[in-house]
């Protein structure tokens, strides 16, 4: 049997390394924020002929638009969002497009997206991080009731699920430090799906933990912890080796309009599957064992009252 729960130590401090150096980078350099965020233009392209969505982007960066967002709808139009675009940059756009495509397009500038329409949209995901921890949190509360303490299985969920949102969120800053790699709407959807893996994965581990608790109400927790793992650690594989499988096809396969998505997913399956097995059900043995308050004793000093003199 493979001894989890004697690693715990490791396993915090290889994360609080990872999470440190996200959280470095996120202080010092931010996400690099894409157009959904900073502004820009949306325009709806349409061509008489068939032209492939790999040509658009093609000429789209040939022409200085590397940054464009293109969705093709269902009549074969294309939905192009890019930097704020000027009356002479989208006549310059339709001249390139007609000789090197050998056809005119006809393009509709529908509207200018605001830097302020990104701002609600981080500030309504921060509202529904913030609801949906708190529904876990009495969720779990509430169906772990018969357990000795069981606010302590709901925060644990909880920490388990920041640890992974400030991972996704730090690697994410430093790929666009070093790949200029941008987030978008769809990276917020990505992380919020991060979010309810992650918990229904640890979910799982806490609710084995629960049942062997209630067979064996004599042995030490960290016995049952690391019996529980064992007994769930085959069907978490599992299920993140099979999603990882068809997500990985999506990334390499896919369009390039849903990579963010399908690369957040890729980090998060990874480092939810990990948290739960690594994260959150350690932190039940320390908060239980006392070891979380010696911690906060040693970094936190006492204050010693003077004498009298």
């Amino acid at each position: 049997m493979i001894n989890f729960v004697g690693r715990r130590k490791w396993y915090f401090r290889i994360s609080g390394i990872i999470i440190l150096i996200g959280v470095i980078s996120l202080i010092a350099f931010g996400l690099n924020r894409g157009i959904e965020f900073t502004g820009g233009s949306m325009m709806t392209i349409s061509f008489e002929q068939e032209v492939a969505q790999e040509a658009l982007r093609e000429e789209m960066v040939n022409l200085g638009h590397d940054d464009a967002i293109i969705q093709k709808t269902g009549e074969g139009d294309f939905i192009i969002r890019t930097t704020l675009l000027s009356d002479e940059d989208v006549a310059e756009i339709k001249d390139a497009l007609k000789d090197r495509l050998g056809e005119e397009p006809t393009i509709d500038v529908d509207y200018e997206v605001s830097p302020t329409i990104g701002s609600e949209i981080e500030r309504h995901a921060s509202l529904a991080v913030f609801a949906a921890a708190i529904g876990i949190l009495l969720y779990i509360t509430w169906a772990f009731r018969r357990v000795l303490k069981p606010f302590h299985f709901g925060v644990c969920a909880i920490v388990a699920l920041v640890h992974d949102v400030l991972i996704v969120l730090g690697i994410f800053s430093l790929l666009g430090v070093f790949l200029d790699i941008e987030i978008n709407a769809m990276f917020i959807t990505g992380v919020l799906t991060v979010i309810g893996y992650s918990v229904n994965d640890t979910i799982v581990v806490f609710d084995r933990i629960r049942e062997n608790m209630a067979k064996s109400t004599g042995s030490p927790l960290e016995t049952t912890v690391n019996h529980s793992i064992m007994e769930t650690i085959g069907r978490s594989l599992n299920t993140s080796l099979t999603t990882l499988f068809v997500l990985l096809a999506l990334f390499l396969l896919g369009g390039a309009t849903i990579h963010n998505f399908v690369l957040v997913l890729l980090i998060g399956v990874i480092i939810g599957t990990y948290s739960s097995i690594c994260i959150a059900s350690q932190l039940l043995i320390v908060w239980e064992s006392g070891e979380l308050g010696r911690f906060f004793r040693r970094i936190i000093p006492r204050r010693v009252p003077a004498r009298g003199g």
